[in-house]
């Protein structure tokens, strides 16, 4: 049997969470990745309710699915980044509070400390998600950006990531950063420069997703092989680049799912990354945790696209040789 494939219902929090699961079944997968937003998965009410961890456990059971990690990228992101009035649309009421920045913050940290005792109670070891970025609209540097304030930015994220990961080691539960645009690390040297930025501690690391990386030019599999002792998850997500003569890289200023744009997301199989190399260098880095599947493609229908994506992943996920293929010609 392969690795567990499971399905992040973060795009598919409009829909409750009983009927996400008997979808995700029907659908073909072994389990969920749920998000804490909608009602999938609610930081407060698994650390208020004592009843609400085993709930959810019970649910998923009747359904005959696993959970393997929860996802916290929504309140994750307003921890580093500079407030405005988006974060109000993306965040609980009771973390955008009266919106003063400083208070969103301060908000987020605390609900990123209380997301790891509730991964704790719910009984996973990792929790994704984001971190935000205070210097990650310093991309262009111009006006020339001196290199003090991309320093800044760096010691202000260990400032205020090392008091959460402080309660990740308590609880036992490690920290995957999706490596994406907008946040401290969105490729392979930005990666590099966060884990020294927090001293290497072993409760941070990353949800590995090559969708974000591949329309940038990075090479995803290079991204495994430059840490494969920090690939906490994957999700398994497609992206294709439609350079055409008119259209560019930065996308135009036009919305995802506009056919103008250089490039967009795919549903897995329907873009350019090639998950047979993924799959080879997971299995080089010993990763044996869930492939999970976060579904984003507007110009397919999602439960189709869900149902092929799961029988995708079946159909590229295999374990590693156990032998040599001339072992039969030893002596």
């Amino acid at each position: 049997m392969g690795r567990p494939v499971t399905l992040f219902t973060g795009q598919w929090a409009d829909l409750p969470i009983e009927t996400m699961a008997r979808k995700a079944k029907e659908f073909g997968y072994d389990g969920i990745e749920l998000p804490c937003w909608g009602d999938h998965f609610e930081v407060d009410k698994a650390i208020n309710d004592a009843g609400y961890c085993a709930a959810k456990r019970d649910l998923l059971e009747r359904n005959d699915l696993q959970v393997y990690a929860i996802s916290a990228h929504l309140v994750g992101q307003a921890v580093c980044d500079i407030i405005d009035e988006r974060h109000k649309a993306i965040i609980p009421p009771y973390i955008w509070g009266d919106g003063k920045p400083a208070g969103v913050n301060a908000r987020a940290i605390e609900e990123m400390k209380n997301t790891a005792r509730a991964a704790q109670k719910l009984g996973v070891g990792v929790v994704n998600g984001f971190t935000g970025s205070s210097i990650w609209h310093l991309l262009y540097s111009f006006p020339p950006v001196p290199q003090k304030w991309l320093d800044d930015g760096y010691a202000q994220f260990a400032e205020r990531w090392n008091p959460i990961l402080d309660v990740f080691a308590e609880c036992g539960v490690k920290f995957a950063l999706e490596v994406h645009p907008t946040e401290i690390a969105f490729d392979i040297y930005s990666a590099e420069r966060a884990l020294k930025a927090v001293d290497y501690r072993p409760e941070f690391g990353f949800n590995f997703d090559p969708s974000h990386l591949i329309w940038q030019g990075v090479d995803p599999v290079e991204f495994i092989r430059a840490f494969p002792d920090r690939i906490y998850h994957v999700h398994v997500k497609d992206a294709i680049v439609t350079l055409n003569g008119r259209s560019g890289i930065l996308a135009s200023h036009l919305n995802f799912g506009d056919p103008r744009r250089g490039w967009d997301f795919r549903s897995p199989g329907r873009g350019g990354v090639n998950f047979e190399e993924i799959m080879r260098a997971l299995n080089a880095a010993n990763y044996d945790g869930p492939l999970s599947v976060e579904w984003e493609d507007m110009g397919m229908d999602r439960e189709h696209g869900a149902r092929e994506a799961c029988e995708n992943v079946r159909k590229w996920d295999f374990k590693p040789s156990g032998r040599a293929f001339d072992s039969a010609f030893e002596r």
